[in-house]
């Protein structure tokens, strides 16, 4: 595996990868590394001939300082694991590299941004946008892959990709999740071991949602009824301090009246001061 620090290493590598024919996956990762990555670069390998990684804690998806701080970093570790992954590549990049000085282009989808939980995080997701367009640049993938655990994150991605004509697609994976439910993060090592155990209401609450949907509902009050059972079912931890709960359809609107087709369930939470985040989709 090639490891490389700047934009002209990793172009360089591309350009020797694209000369050997086949198409190129992007994995963008901000380290940390656990099995939902590795669940993103096996789905990579098995629909690409080559698979980069990056490794770039984006610092402009952070909100707050000191959450940019405590962000977990193991880079030796991660390294270890994609090279273990078979991935033929892995882009490590400084700060300066990615925004050199003087830079002052932004990218924003101007309304999916700022809704549902872009409120709860403003400017997280123009920073996910402009971070995830520079790697498109320098890299040039033919694909890349995202988890959906972050189901406001994937569609903002898959808008950005469309409205800026970019020629690549954009594939989503499923959440991996640990024994218990809760889903996979690099944030969940931040967890107090109480607020860990306490974490898996989300997942459980997601399950609540989906229990009631096939139990049937008005079509009319489907989504309303929903939002409620996983406001009640995360109410009865008492270390879960809920931040959100939004429900939406197909085309990432809010969902309501009658309900036919997709809907998807957004979930934020604190727990201690860790801010957790789980989806669930339902009528596939």
């Amino acid at each position: 595996m090639q490891i490389c620090r700047s934009v002209s290493d990793i172009r360089r590598v591309v350009a020797g990868l694209r000369a050997g024919g086949g198409r190129i996956a992007l994995v963008p990762t901000m380290g940390a590394l656990h099995a939902g990555h590795m669940q993103l670069v096996a789905e990579a390998q098995g629909a690409y001939d080559r698979v980069i990684a990056t490794i770039f804690v984006n610092p402009t998806q952070f909100g707050n300082p000191a959450d940019l701080e405590r962000y977990p970093r193991t880079e030796a570790r991660d390294i270890a694991m994609l090279d273990m992954a078979g991935v033929d590549a892995v882009f490590i990049p400084t700060v300066a590299e990615i925004y050199p000085a003087g830079d002052e282009t932004i990218v924003e989808t101007t309304h999916l941004a700022g809704v549902f939980h872009g409120a709860v995080r403003p400017g997280h997701f123009r920073g996910v946008a402009t971070v995830v367009t520079k790697l498109f640049n320098i890299v040039g993938p033919d694909g890349a892959f995202f988890g959906e655990k972050d189901y406001q994150q994937l569609a903002v991605i898959r808008r950005m990709v469309r409205d800026l004509h970019m020629p690549l697609r954009i594939h989503g994976v499923a959440t991996v999740r640990e024994p218990d439910g809760l889903a996979m993060s690099s944030r969940n090592v931040r967890l107090a071991p109480e607020d860990r155990a306490a974490a898996a209401v989300l997942n459980r609450a997601l399950d609540a949602a989906e229990a009631r949907a096939a139990q049937g509902a008005p079509a009319e009050t489907l989504a309303e009824t929903l939002a409620e059972v996983v406001r009640a079912t995360i109410a009865t931890e008492p270390r879960a301090r809920l931040r959100a709960v939004d429900v939406v359809d197909a085309d990432f609107a809010p969902a309501h009246g009658p309900v036919t087709g997709r809907i998807g369930i957004m979930v934020s939470a604190e727990f201690g001061e860790v801010l957790l985040i789980d989806q669930r989709e339902i009528g596939k």
